[in-house]
C-alpha cells in the first residue's frame, strides 16, 4: 500500500471499566471471558488491557515513620534520617526540607521501581556525600498520586507503619474494555447500559436461577433541606429544542479534591479529575450515559435559567476559551442577561464551578438530538455530552439521574439541596414527580415471525425471558391456533427499537447468533446461475497490477464540496449529500475516483515520491434526479464498482545502461489493453472514440464494447487541474466501469497454437485524410473488409504539415497479411490490398499519397 490510505471510524470506542461494570452486576466471569460475551451481543470488544490508575501500582512502596532526623555534615540542605517500616530501621538520606522525626511518610525500599512518565528508574543502595542511603522517602508527584513536589508527602499520624502504600491509598487493578459502539446503541454508551446487555446475556443463558443480578443505584434518600439561599428558576422558552428540562439548587458545597474511589474511577476510563463536583458529573455521565451540567449559582444573574435561543451574531465564550458567534438555531441556556452555555454541547467560560464556588444549580436535561447535532457541527465541536445528546438520551431518566448526582455531590462536597427540584416538560412545569411521562414505543411482535426471521422456534419462554432481561414490557399476550401475539412497550432509551423486526434483531443478539444452527434443507425454490465472481477477478487483476509495478491505494469516499462545484463532467447536483456532514472537506459520497488519487499523488510527491502507478478500486455514487419518485425515493439513487488507475513520472529513471523515459499515454493504454485480455474481453469488437478535452481532462478515449455500452476511459488529466493539487508532471487517467466490465467477461483461457509454416507478408499505404478520421476507424475498417487473411495493422506514422491540404493529414499504415494454409502469391496480396484502398476511398475520402 502506498500513502493514499486513509480510514473512517463510524463505530465509537468506548472505554469500559471492569472494576466499575461490577458495581452493577456481579460478574460471574473475568474481564476476558466478559469481553467475549459482550462481543458475541453486538458489542465488539477492541482490546482488554490489565491497567493500574497510578503507573506501577504503588509496589515496593510502604508506610514509615522517621525515628531520627539530623543535618547531613557535608550538605547545608540535606538530612540523614533513620526510618521504621515494621523491621529493622533504614538509614535514608532526604533532601526534603520538611522532613522531621516522628512524621508518617512513604518509603521506596531497595528494589523499587519509580517512574516519571515514560522513563524509569529503580531504587538501588546508594552513598550521598559520603553517607550510604538504604531507600528513599518520596514526594506526592514521585510515586504519581498527586503533583506537588514541595516536599516529602507527611500522612495522618494514625497511618499503621508497614502497611502497603498501594492500600493506603486503595490502588486496584483493573482491566480496561474497549468497547465498539455502533452508532445506533445510545443506551450502551454508558457503564449501567453494559452492564444491562450482560444481564440480558446472563439471564438467556441461565434462564430463571440466573445468580447473576442488575443493581441500579438507589436514589431512595434523596431529600431536600432548608437554607438561607433562593433556589434558582427555569423558564424553558424553546420546548421544541428542549422536551424536558430538570435541575436543582445545592447551597454550601466545598469545592475541592476528589476523594480516591472517585480519581480512581475516571483515571480508570483515561479522564483527569478536575474537583470533586465536576468529577461528580462526569462520573454519572460514564455511569449512567446522561451528561449533567452544574453552574456555579452565584453566577447566575437574576437567579434565573431561560432555555433559549439568541439572535444570531451573538459573541459567546466556551470553557476552551474561544470566542464563537453564535447562530440564532443554536439553544442555548441563558441567564436574565446573557448566555451560559451552548446547550448540550459545552459549557461557558465565566458560569463554571471553581475552588471558590459555594453554591450550585445542577441540569439534567433531554435536548432534541438535531438541534444538539446541527450545533455541534456549526461550531465544530464534539464532546462526551454532545455524543451522547445527539444520538438520543432518555427523557424519562432526567429526574432519575438529577438526584443520583445531587446525592453524589453531598456525599463528596457536603451541601444542601435547597426547595424541591425543577422538573418542565413541554414547556411546563410539572409538581408532581411522573416516573414516565414519555410513553414508550408500541410495537406488535408475531411469534412466527421471530421464529422465521431467525431461523431457529425459540419457545414462548426465552423470548419472555430476553424482553424481560431487555426491559421490553410485555403489555399483553395474545394465542391463537396457528401464532402468539405480544404487544411490547420499549423504553425510550432504546430509540433503535421501534419495529418488530428491531426487536427481532435484539432477541437474536442475546440469544446468540452461534446459537442457531445452520439448516440441513435448502429451499428447492433456489435457482442456479453462474456469474462472473467479482472478488476473485480483483484478485487477480490486483495481483497483475501490482506484479507490474502499480500499488494499490484506497481513499475515503467521502469527498469535498469544492471538487463538484462549477464541473460540467461532474456536476455538483448529482452529488449525494450527507445530511449532517462533519465538514465541508466530507460532505459528498465521491463521484470519481480521480480526486482521490490525485491526493494520493499530492501526498507521494510532497514526500519525494514523484514516479507513481496507482491503483484503486472503489466505489462512486450518483444522484438522478430525473429517476427521483417520491413513494421510491432510493431509486434516485446510484452506487457503482470503478477502477481506476494513474501514472506520473518517469516510467524509467537514468541509468547507464538507459536514458531517463516519462511516463506516456501510450503506456497506460498498454496496461487497459492488458487489463481487457486478463478479463476475456472481446478486443475485436472494442471501439475507441476520442473524449471531448473538457475542465478535467486535456485529451483521451472513450472505450465502447461490441454492443455500444461504454466500459471506460483513458485520459490526459488537464493541467489547470493538475495545477489545484500542486502537481508539475502529467498525470496519465484510466477509469473503468467494473459491472459493465463484468458482463464483457469470458472465462479466461490461454490459447495455444503452432508456430505458423507459412511467412507473413506486409505491405504499406500511405493514406491523405480528413482530420477528423482517426486510426481506429480505418483499423476497423480494414478488418470488416478482410478477415480472413489480414492479422494486424499498424500506424508508423503521422504527417501534418503546409504541404499538405487544409484539413488533411497523412497516415502511414501498415498491414501484416498470412496464410496458414499456404504460402499467399502475388495476385491474393494485390486483391486485398486493392480492397482495402478501395474501402478507404469510399468510407473516408482517402486517397493514396
Amino acid at each position: 500500500m502506498h500513502l493514499g490510505i486513509k480510514r473512517i471510524i463510524c463505530d465509537i470506542i468506548m472505554n469500559i471499566s471492569y472494576n466499575w461494570l461490577k458495581r452493577y452486576i456481579n460478574l460471574p466471569d473475568n474481564a476476558e471471558e466478559t469481553a467475549k460475551a459482550l462481543t458475541s451481543i453486538g458489542l465488539e470488544v477492541g482490546t482488554v488491557e490489565k491497567i493500574e490508575t497510578v503507573k506501577g501500582g504503588l509496589r515496593g512502596l510502604v508506610i514509615g515513620e522517621v525515628l531520627t532526623c539530623v543535618p547531613h555534615e557535608n550538605s547545608d540542605h540535606l538530612h540523614v534520617t533513620t526510618v521504621t517500616v515494621g523491621a529493622e530501621p533504614l538509614q535514608i538520606v532526604c533532601g526534603a526540607p520538611n522532613v522531621a522525626a516522628g512524621q508518617k511518610v512513604v518509603v521506596a525500599t531497595l528494589g523499587t521501581t519509580l517512574y516519571d512518565g515514560d522513563q524509569e528508574f529503580v531504587i538501588k543502595k546508594s552513598k550521598i556525600r559520603g553517607v550510604e542511603s538504604f531507600g528513599m522517602l518520596c514526594a506526592e508527584d514521585e510515586i504519581g498520586v498527586g503533583t506537588s513536589h514541595d516536599g516529602i508527602m507527611v500522612l495522618p499520624q494514625d497511618t499503621p507503619v508497614g502497611m502497603e502504600a498501594r492500600d493506603y491509598f486503595h490502588i486496584e487493578d483493573d482491566y480496561l474494555i474497549e468497547v465498539d459502539i455502533t452508532p445506533n446503541r445510545s443506551d450502551a454508551v454508558s457503564h449501567y447500559g453494559v452492564a444491562r446487555d450482560l444481564y440480558a446475556y446472563y439471564a438467556a443463558r441461565m434462564g430463571a436461577n440466573s445468580p447473576v443480578v442488575l443493581t441500579k443505584p438507589a436514589v431512595d434518600s434523596f431529600r431536600t433541606g432548608k437554607a438561607d439561599y433562593t433556589p434558582i428558576r427555569v423558564e424553558v422558552k424553546n420546548a421544541d429544542a428542549c422536551p424536558r428540562y430538570s435541575g436543582l439548587t445545592i447551597a454550601g458545597v466545598t469545592v475541592g479534591e476528589s476523594p480516591d474511589w472517585l480519581k480512581n474511577a475516571l483515571l480508570s476510563i483515561g479522564l483527569r479529575p478536575i474537583n470533586n463536583v465536576v468529577d461528580v458529573t462526569n462520573f454519572v455521565l460514564h455511569e449512567m450515559g446522561q451528561a449533567l451540567h452544574a453552574f456555579d449559582a452565584d453566577k447566575i444573574t437574576g437567579k434565573t435559567i431561560e432555555v433559549k435561543n439568541v439572535a444570531s451574531g451573538t459573541k459567546f465564550v466556551t470553557l476552551d476559551d474561544v470566542e464563537r458567534t453564535l447562530n440564532e438555531a443554536d439553544l442555548m441556556i441563558c441567564n436574565a442577561e446573557e448566555p451560559m452555555c451552548l446547550a448540550g454541547v459545552f459549557g461557558g467560560k465565566f458560569s463554571g464551578v471553581t475552588e471558590h464556588t459555594a453554591n450550585i444549580f445542577l441540569e439534567s436535561a433531554y435536548f432534541n438530538p438535531v438541534s444538539i447535532r446541527k450545533t455541534a457541527r456549526r461550531h465544530q465541536l464534539s464532546t462526551d455530552a454532545s455524543f451522547r445528546y445527539e444520538r438520543g438520551c432518555d427523557p424519562n431518566n432526567t429526574m432519575y439521574v438529577l438526584k443520583r448526582c445531587a446525592l453524589l455531590i453531598q456525599e463528596v462536597a457536603g451541601g444542601t439541596i435547597v426547595g424541591e427540584p425543577v422538573d418542565i416538560i413541554d414547556g411546563k412545569p410539572v409538581t408532581n414527580e411522573v416516573q414516565t411521562p414519555f410513553a414508550p414505543f408500541a410495537v406488535t411482535l408475531s411469534l412466527n415471525k421471530t421464529n422465521a426471521l431467525i431461523g431457529k422456534c425459540l419457545g414462548e419462554d426465552m423470548i419472555e425471558t430476553i424482553l424481560r432481561a431487555l426491559e421490553i414490557n410485555i403489555a399483553d399476550k395474545q394465542t391463537t391456533d396457528d401464532d402468539t401475539i405480544y404487544h411490547l412497550e420499549v423504553p425510550r432509551y432504546r430509540t433503535d427499537v421501534q419495529r418488530d423486526c428491531d426487536v427481532i434483531e435484539d432477541i437474536l443478539r442475546i440469544y446468540g447468533y452461534n446459537n442457531v444452527e445452520m439448516s440441513e434443507h435448502l429451499n428447492s425454490n433456489l435457482s442456479f446461475s453462474q456469474k462472473p465472481d467479482s472478488a476473485a477477478l480483483q484478485r487477480k487483476l490486483s495481483e497483475m497490477l501490482t506484479a507490474q509495478g502499480f500499488n494499490e491505494i484506497l481513499n475515503n469516499s467521502l469527498t469535498k464540496t469544492s471538487y463538484y462545484e462549477g464541473n460540467s463532467v461532474y456536476p455538483r447536483e448529482n452529488a449525494v449529500e450527507l445530511l449532517n456532514p462533519l465538514s465541508a472537506d466530507l460532505a459528498l459520497m465521491r463521484q470519481t475516483l480521480l480526486y482521490g488519487g490525485l491526493e494520493s499523488i499530492q501526498r507521494n510527491v510532497n514526500r519525494n515520491r514523484p514516479n507513481l502507478q496507482f491503483y484503486e478500486f472503489g466505489n462512486c455514487y450518483h444522484y438522478h434526479q430525473e429517476a427521483a419518485q417520491p413513494e421510491e425515493p432510493l431509486r434516485a439513487y446510484s452506487e457503482e464498482m470503478h477502477l481506476g488507475l494513474w501514472l506520473t513520472g518517469n516510467k524509467t529513471s537514468q541509468s547507464w545502461v538507459r536514458a531517463e523515459e516519462k511516463t506516456s499515454f501510450y503506456q497506460l493504454h498498454a496496461y487497459v489493453n492488458n487489463l481487457l485480455l486478463r478479463l476475456g474481453v472481446d478486443m475485436g469488437k472494442l471501439t475507441l472514440l476520442p473524449l471531448e478535452a473538457n475542465e478535467l481532462f486535456a485529451d483521451g478515449l472513450t472505450i465502447l464494447a461490441g454492443n455500444g455500452k461504454a466500459l471506460g476511459f483513458m485520459t490526459v488529466v488537464n493541467r489547470k487541474l493538475l495545477k489545484q493539487f500542486d502537481i508539475d508532471s502529467d498525470v496519465f487517467y484510466a477509469d473503468l466501469d467494473w459491472k459493465a466490465l463484468l458482463r464483457q467477461n469470458k472465462q479466461y483461457k490461454p490459447v495455444i497454437t503452432d508456430l505458423p509454416k507459412f511467412p507473413e507478408v506486409k505491405r504499406d499505404l500511405a493514406l491523405l485524410v480528413d482530420k477528423s478520421v482517426q486510426f481506429a476507424d480505418l483499423r476497423k475498417a480494414a478488418f470488416d473488409t478482410e478477415r480472413k487473411l489480414l492479422r494486424k495493422v499498424a500506424l508508423f506514422d503521422v504527417y501534418e504539415g503546409k504541404t499538405l491540404e487544409a484539413g488533411k493529414k497523412s497516415y502511414a499504415l501498415s498491414f501484416t497479411l498470412q496464410d496458414p494454409e499456404n504460402t499467399l502469391k502475388d495476385k491474393q496480396i494485390e486483391n486485398v490490398m486493392a480492397r482495402l484502398q478501395k474501402t478507404f476511398e469510399e468510407r473516408f475520402g482517402a486517397k493514396l499519397r
